[in-house]
């Protein structure tokens, strides 16, 4: 009996994907791109890492994820990294404006199965999706690569690491680098300020962080731009 990531040729059953982009414009132009790739694909939008929460609790069995990289409160790799650790079965083409072969290695190392420059024109986006769907590792073009080491070993620990985090941890921990307070991460989460630190224990106990500086900090190595991040002074709650 085959099961849903079985490696199939696509047609032969009906896929869930998922594109996440804050722009509308290039959503729409993936959009155009998966359906002209796969035409049993159901679609599905988010523009946040809020809404790609919302989205996968909502379709949890998603057979594809369509990523941006520089998604707002992704902060570069990190969510990318939390998702392998959340959703290991979930295959994932990374999607970002930044296309040189080091981001492209780093995003094969820390977890996708393809890259796709937002350059890239609507075929060639169309092939990465359809050898995604087989199983395949791809990248721009649908040549098949074996993964290299795009990252190196100590970030690729704090990836492993903030793969550990459950959803509701990782969006404390996004808000922290974004330097909000706790109350104000309470208020937007909807949580009290005491929920608010009993996530920041567990955040710190496992990154392996002495404090919030540390944490955010260690968050800070998987970020394409350090300018995404802000941390806070310890004694500021």
């Amino acid at each position: 009996m085959l099961r849903r990531h079985d490696p199939i040729t696509p047609g032969s059953m009906s896929y869930e994907v998922l594109i996440v982009d804050d722009h509308p414009l290039y959503r729409l132009a993936l959009k155009g791109a998966v359906a002209a790739a796969c035409t049993n694909c159901e679609i599905f939008e988010a523009d946040s890492v809020a809404g790609l929460f919302d989205a996968l609790d909502r379709h949890p069995r998603a057979d594809l994820l369509l990523l941006d990289l520089n998604l707002p409160g992704a902060y570069g790799f990190n969510a990318l990294a939390h998702l392998r650790g959340s959703r290991p079965e979930l295959p994932i083409i990374v999607v970002s404006a930044s296309d040189d072969p080091h981001t492209m290695r780093q995003a094969l190392a820390f977890g996708a199965q393809s890259f796709v420059s937002k350059s890239a024109d609507a075929a060639t986006i169309a092939k990465n999706v359809l050898a995604v769907l087989r199983g395949e590792v791809a990248t721009q073009g649908g040549l098949i690569l074996e993964r290299e080491p795009g990252a190196d070993r100590g970030a690729l620990e704090i990836g492993h690491r903030i793969a550990q985090l459950t959803p509701q941890q990782f969006r404390v921990l996004g808000m922290l680098c974004a330097g909000l307070l706790n109350k104000q991460i309470g208020e937007d989460l909807q949580i009290t300020e005491a929920t608010v630190k009993a996530h920041m224990t567990m955040i710190l106990r496992k990154l392996g962080a002495a404090n919030r500086t540390q944490a955010v900090l260690l968050a800070g190595r998987l970020a394409r731009e350090s300018s995404e991040i802000k941390p806070l002074p310890d004694d500021v709650e």
